[in-house]
């Protein structure tokens, strides 16, 4: 186990240097355009494939990081360069920790290199959980799976919402219920293989922010995949299906919900998201109050605009230290006791509407405008708030664990 540090190494630090890099130079000059356009950025995409960083890889060995820092230091950095490209980037990794998550090798092997393509021709991947009145509440999915023994393949039908890549994916990770008396138990992940028959792209979704990832529904009508696109094979789902039916037979204790736990494991990610993006409003802020005059002297003379940025500040440092905290006790497989991976990323992403905010306030009229990038960083930091759990979830979350309760 390694021990908790908040000195990075510095191989660690040369690869913050190197995404810092990449986020200044490419991603923050493209980030008003694309931001406007309102469309997937392939040229970054393709240029984060190129030097390495979009690639399964790279993600694999921060994720294996002993220190746990990896990933929320990627994160941070990327989404410091903009909130909308970085998502881009990184929303494919989504759909591959589910496979990696609980898919078999020949899965793994098959489908995850399909995600990403390569730097000659980019692909990306969705992953569809949320419903139109499934969001939070997981138990409620309504798309269901149902199994075609006579030609051995699942049909699947019903309406996803909120899928980053949605029907612009190469492939399509889909949870899909496959027992409905079991609640959140019944549930089974599918991959939908690319160009297959019935998967098309709902709505896309015109966003407050974050408007250079793309967001969409996804309509499954009838949509036939292989019985070898269960994600783990169903032997594995039929025992595991079993063991819930006996539990629920003998009215045993609650099972503490799968789903529900995956998320407060990777909640840490999301708040170096958002210190990323804090961070960067509260540079542009700082750098404008030492340069800004009035009266005769910069505006960061002035205590009220001084200790605004004293208070952004010294958030931004509280949130990235509770980021790092859950993440150091997840790869060492310290229990979220007091459910720290919601802690970290309630404290982070209220940081980063705050921060934004106030950093709109110190630039004044000229922070309302698109001529500076806050109002866009205030734009993106409301999705914190929302995504991977709302902000009331993570409080929900935080008050049963304390209470003993189980989280569902």
């Amino acid at each position: 186990m390694a021990e908790f540090t908040m000195e990075l190494s510095d191989e660690q630090k040369e690869v913050r240097d190197w995404l810092h890099g990449f986020a200044a130079d490419v991603i923050r000059p493209a980030a008003a355009e694309w931001d406007e356009r309102e469309e997937t950025p392939w040229p970054v995409i393709q240029e984060a494939a190129k030097v390495g960083i979009y690639s399964l890889d790279f993600y694999a060995q921060q994720y294996f990081d002993s220190t746990g820092l990896g990933i929320p230091m990627a994160m941070e950095e990327l989404f410091w360069g903009d909130a909308g490209i970085a998502l881009s980037i990184v929303g494919t990794g989504l759909a591959a920790v589910g496979v990696l998550a609980n898919g078999t090798e020949e899965q793994i092997g098959t489908w995850i290199p399909q995600m990403y393509g390569d730097a000659n021709d980019v692909k990306v991947a969705a992953f569809c959980s949320s419903e139109p009145d499934a969001g939070s509440d997981v138990a409620s999915m309504r798309t269901r799976a149902v199994y075609d023994e006579a030609k051995g393949e699942w049909v699947l039908n019903g309406t996803k919402t909120w899928a980053t890549n949605g029907g612009i994916a190469n492939v399509h990770v889909v949870v899909a219920v496959v027992d409905p008396d079991l609640g959140s138990k019944g549930h089974a992940s599918f991959i939908v293989p690319p160009n297959t028959p019935g998967l098309s792209q709902g709505q896309k979704f015109k966003k407050h922010g974050i408007r250079a990832s793309h967001t969409a529904e996804v309509v499954l009508d009838g949509v036939r995949v292989p019985g070898s696109c269960l994600l783990g094979g169903k032997e594995k789902l039929d025992a595991r299906l079993a063991r819930a039916r006996e539990k629920a037979r003998k009215g045993g204790e609650r099972v503490k919900n799968a789903a529900m736990a995956t998320f407060e494991a990777s909640r840490p990610a999301v708040g170096a998201m958002a210190v990323g993006t804090a961070r960067a409003a509260y540079e542009v802020a700082l750098e404008y109050a030492q340069t800004r005059e009035q009266f005769g002297r910069p505006i960061i003379d002035n205590q009220g605009v001084a200790f605004q940025l004293a208070d952004m500040r010294t958030s931004i440092d509280a949130a990235r230290l509770l980021v790092w905290r859950a993440s150091w006790m997840a790869i060492n497989g310290k229990p979220f006791t007091a459910a720290e991976g919601s802690m970290s990323k309630l404290f982070a992403s209220e940081t980063a509407k705050k921060v934004t905010a106030q950093a709109i306030q110190i630039l004044g009229g000229n922070g309302y405008t698109r001529e500076y990038p806050v109002e866009r960083m205030h734009r993106d930091s409301a999705i914190y708030t929302i995504f991977e759990g709302t902000s009331e979830i993570q409080r929900l979350v935080i008050a049963r664990t304390l209470a003993g309760m189980p989280i569902r």
